[in-house]
């Protein structure tokens, strides 16, 4: 998969696809384009977790999707990408 100008959740690092179906939905039903279905629903967060915590959650559904990836590994990659996302940049 080629990640090169492709759009991550801005809270849990998900790649987002060439199409909407994996965006967010605002109250009014409108698509987020920031956060992915399972991070943002109706206009709010779907969990009050910590960047830490998102890790965690995080760790096995990548070592699932990932071929030849580590739960160490994933948990690297993830704490150096996700202080780069717009939901954890301000803490």
């Amino acid at each position: 998969m080629n990640y090169e100008n492709q759009n991550f959740c801005q809270s849990c690092g998900m790649p987002m696809g060439d199409t909407d179906e994996w965006y967010g939905a605002e109250a009014d039903g409108s698509k987020n384009t920031d956060y992915c279905k399972y991070c943002y629903e109706n206009g709010a967060f779907t969990s009050n977790s910590t960047m830490d915590e998102m890790i965690e959650f995080c760790v096995q559904p990548m070592v699932e999707h990932t071929p030849g990836m580590t739960d160490q590994k994933a948990r690297e990659m993830m704490q150096q990408f996700f202080p780069t996302l717009k939901r954890w940049k301000a803490q």
